[in-house]
C-alpha cells in the first residue's frame, strides 16, 4: 500500500510539531489554535502518522499536561516511556510539569 501524502492541514500540524525540542511537550488544543483547527484534528493528525515518522508525536498531550488515552492501549505507554526517556518528569498523578516542560513556540 502506498502512503498518502498528507493534507495541508496536517502538514501545517506535523510543522509546528517538529518545532518542539526534546524535553518540551505542547498541547492538542495550542497546535489547534496555531493552525486553525480543533484539538481533535490535531489528534487525529497524529494517529495518522506512520511508523517511523520524523514528527515527534509524543510531545503532543493534553492540555492539563496528561497522555491521553489510546484506543488501542499501548501507545500512551509508548509516549510516556518515549517522553520520560527525553527527560520529562511525571507526578504521581500522571501530569507533566507544564510550567517546565511546556514549549510556547515563542523561545525559537
Amino acid at each position: 500500500m502506498m502512503f498518502k501524502s498528507p493534507s495541508p492541514l496536517y502538514q501545517s500540524i506535523y510543522t509546528l510539531v517538529r518545532q518542539i525540542p526534546p524535553g518540551y511537550v505542547t498541547s492538542y488544543g495550542r497546535i489547534a489554535r496555531l493552525v486553525g483547527c480543533s484539538a481533535r484534528n490535531v489528534g487525529f493528525a497524529m494517529a495518522a502518522l506512520p511508523c517511523g515518522s520524523d514528527v515527534p508525536w509524543q510531545r503532543v498531550v493534553n492540555s492539563q499536561g496528561k497522555v491521553s488515552p489510546r484506543t488501542d492501549g499501548e501507545g500512551n505507554i509508548l509516549q510516556r516511556n518515549l517522553l520520560e526517556a527525553e527527560g520529562i518528569f511525571f507526578d504521581r498523578n500522571g501530569k507533566i510539569d507544564l510550567e517546565k516542560h511546556d514549549w510556547d513556540f515563542v523561545e525559537q
